[in-house]
């Protein structure tokens, strides 16, 4: 096994991974792919992803391409914008306030196309994901967000899709295989991995090594150091093999920290969830339809604005400032008027649900102030302003005079019997990492490329800071894990 000569190296068997060892294959290369974790738990954070990918497009021919079994009926029901590269930049330049790097984030958004297509000729199925990024309008499935399709199977499907073209590609994975340490020679070229196995420790030679295993986001130690304190009582969305291995490594031989540190994606979880992902679940402890809710926290207060923004653009930040609130919980409070609107998510067995036919009855059974969440809730129903309602666009039915506002989809909670879903933070990835540039090529702290080591995936740093706009984590880890791999196989035949 230790004599095996590869061309390719990956670090890590999720998404980004995956798609760097069969674009590695497509360039004619020997992949071997390393995954510390078992083999059930293989898929690293992609696998409890919704399988949801954000990419610009410029009508609808781009969709009928990639959902080719659309039916006559099925397209004329429904309503889609274009979401051009500009509309992509957008989006993601306002959520990262201006911070994103902007070469990073253009071959994100240049390749994200090309990257679904490619996947779709490795097998991988695309379906409109009306459920939970459409609603319907006068007879029609409107989408919002610039979320449009999804993964048959969600994150899970994802993954065995890629590992059933991972197979026929002849790519080998090696699983509870951890990656240990880059080997480098004189000159600083990595030319290969230690890797610590069942059998124990050896090393592999090859002339290009990707790293693709994730943050460190389910490192407490990491998350407390560059998060802050407290962070390490998060709970962590998905796999706990994400323990920031392959940044520590990187690091280690020179590469350049890069990106925000300090920040992170982190959701709306739910309370009584475990402390790591449990993958017959999913990405379904989550809790994401607080646009159509009234948000408090134990004191009966309200702390954000539930309707800033479509879904899409707030989740991955709402966490944290739930994370900053007593307990680091929240209650999401609903009337029957919403209730129709809400995710499947909300219907699972293990969720953390109260409900009662009073206010008062309600903050009881929370255990919350009963005094201040009746007082928050007249208040925010007093303050509503005579808009009409509409969940697929940003409709400015706003509340006045109460801070903080909520600046859409306002109505009053009024019409019992009421909901409460009890939430807590739940971390998915962080967005420290190391540099690459366009290529994929991991960049040294001198400005230089490393040669021989290419990076993909959320270990990448510098696209995301302070939040992210939905779907996107799964485009930026598809679009340069094809780079990764595509540019290491070509190092490995001017190597060879």
């Amino acid at each position: 096994m230790n004599e095996k000569k590869y061309d390719v190296v990956v670090i890590g068997c999720g998404n980004a991974a995956l798609c760097s060892a069969l674009a590695a294959r497509d360039g004619g290369a020997s992949v071997l792919v390393l995954e510390k974790a078992p083999e059930p738990w293989r898929g690293g954070n992609s696998a409890f992803s919704g399988g949801l990918f954000r990419f610009a497009f410029q009508g609808m021919e781009d969709i009928y391409e990639l959902v080719p079994d659309l039916s006559d009926e099925e397209k004329e029901n429904i309503e889609i914008e274009p979401y051009t590269h500009e509309k992509f930049f957008d989006d993601l330049a306002r959520v990262t306030e201006y911070q994103t790097d902007g070469d990073l984030a253009s071959t994100l958004i240049d390749q994200s196309l090309p990257t679904l297509k490619w996947m779709q000729s490795k097998g991988l199925r695309l379906v409109l994901a009306g459920g939970r990024q459409a609603f319907k309008v006068d007879g029609k499935l409107r989408f919002w967000g610039g979320l449009i399709l999804e993964i048959v199977g969600g994150g899970w499907g994802l993954i065995d899709a890629l590992l059933e073209a991972a197979s026929n590609a002849d790519v080998e994975i090696r699983y509870e295989s951890k990656a240990t340490k880059l080997i480098t020679d004189s000159k600083g070229t990595v030319i290969g991995v230690s890797v610590r196995g069942p059998e124990g420790s050896y090393d592999v030679h090859a002339p290009s090594v990707v790293l693709a295993s994730g943050g460190f986001e389910a490192n407490s130690e990491m998350r407390c150091r560059y998060l802050g304190p407290g962070w390490e009582l998060a709970k962590v969305r998905g796999t706990p093999y994400n323990t920031g291995d392959g940044i520590k490594m990187a690091l280690d031989i020179g590469a350049q920290p890069y990106g925000h540190w300090s920040g992170c994606h982190s959701v709306a979880w739910d309370l009584n969830a475990p402390a790591f992902g449990d993958l017959t679940v999913g990405e379904s402890f989550q809790k994401h339809s607080y646009p159509f809710a009234v948000v408090v926290n134990i004191n009966g207060e309200r702390f954000l604005d539930e309707g800033a923004d479509f879904r899409n653009y707030t989740y991955a930040k709402y966490g944290g400032l739930i994370m900053e609130q007593p307990q680091r919980t929240a209650y999401q409070i609903f009337d029957q008027k919403t209730l129709h609107l809400m995710r499947d998510e909300y219907r699972i067995r293990d969720v953390t649900k109260t409900e009662a036919d009073t206010l008062e009855e309600l903050a009881e059974k929370l255990e919350i102030n009963v005094e201040n969440f009746v007082k928050t809730i007249k208040e925010f129903n007093a303050s509503i302003e005579p808009v009409k309602f509409d969940p697929t666009v940003k409709d400015g039915k706003s509340t006045k005079g109460i801070s903080p506002p909520k600046s859409n989809w306002a109505q009053p909670i009024d019409e019992p019997p009421y909901e409460a879903y009890s939430v807590t933070t739940g971390i998915t990835f962080t967005f420290g990492g190391i540099r690459v540039n366009n290529k994929a090529e991991v960049i040294n702290t001198e400005n230089n490329v490393i040669p021989g080591l290419f990076a993909a995936g959320e270990l990448v740093g510098g696209v995301y800071y302070f939040n992210y706009p939905g779907g996107a984590g799964l485009t930026l880890g598809a679009v340069y894990g094809r780079l990764a791999g595509i540019a290491a196989s070509a190092n490995a035949k001017v190597k060879s």
